[in-house]
């Protein structure tokens, strides 16, 4: 897993946002920065941070988690999103879903903050393969252009020695 992945915490209960932000360092991860509102979250993707993911809650005190993703997903479309909440609504947690959220974990027990760096696991699976993909596609296309160059030379090569003998 990359440990050096951007995660924003975005948590208005400040117990529980001191438990996440502390479960997620305490597992290596180097790079978490918490914020208790959404505006102020918003404010540091506004100012050009584009975390990897963000795990927040859903009923903030200023506005929902689906306000938050769909302001972030408009400037940082690959920051992917979970939901860690006390609310377990299904329609909600399908909403989010739809919107884009990653998942939506409900913080019933101990075991919620295991699911969330489960969850940040396979994102940072799936953020290594995008990049890698992106590495390969192009080179791909680099190779595709000297391929290309190198057709053209020789063809004008042989195209100027075809007429040049002929003089």
């Amino acid at each position: 897993m990359n440990k050096n992945l951007l995660i924003f915490v975005v948590e208005d209960n400040k117990l529980y946002h001191k438990l996440v932000v502390d479960f997620l360092q305490k597992q290596g991860m180097k790079r978490v920065k918490s914020f208790y509102t959404a505006e102020d979250c918003l404010a540091a993707v506004n100012k050009g941070e584009r975390p990897d993911i963000v795990v927040e809650d859903y009923h903030l005190n200023d506005t929902t988690g689906i306000a938050v993703l769909q302001a972030v997903k408009k400037i940082s479309k690959r920051t992917e999103f979970i939901f860690l909440t006390s609310h377990e609504d299904m329609e909600v947690a399908v909403n989010s879903i739809k919107y884009g959220a990653y998942d939506y974990i409900i913080k019933d027990n101990d075991i919620a903050l295991k699911k969330v760096y489960n969850k940040i696991g396979k994102i940072s699976k799936v953020i290594e393969l995008e990049k890698r993909n992106r590495f390969v596609r192009n080179a791909m296309v680099v190779s595709l252009a000297i391929l290309f160059a190198i057709v053209i030379f020789v063809a004008l090569r042989e195209f100027f020695d075809l007429f040049g003998s002929a003089n």
